[in-house]
């Protein structure tokens, strides 16, 4: 995929995730961004290559809760 793509696609994996933190957790939309930005989840998820923007929305909540719980993400061979 080329960069422009990606570039395209993040704003609504990113808009999703945030969408299902919110509900799931009940707190603002706000503090959900931050949650998530600060996040290693969020720093692979922003490369490429790492193919982690592939993963469903909900795949994506589990890697997030599972990094909040424990602090690593353990990705999962695909």
């Amino acid at each position: 995929m080329g960069q422009e793509q990606f570039a395209a696609m993040m704003p609504t994996i990113s808009a999703d995730l945030i969408a299902k933190i919110t509900d799931k957790q009940g707190i603002s939309e706000e503090d959900a961004i931050k949650q998530l930005y600060a996040s290693k989840l969020y720093a692979a998820l922003e490369q490429e290559e790492t193919k982690v923007w592939q993963y469903s929305t909900d795949m994506l909540y589990a890697l997030y809760e599972q990094e909040m719980s424990t602090g690593e993400v353990i990705f999962p061979d695909v």
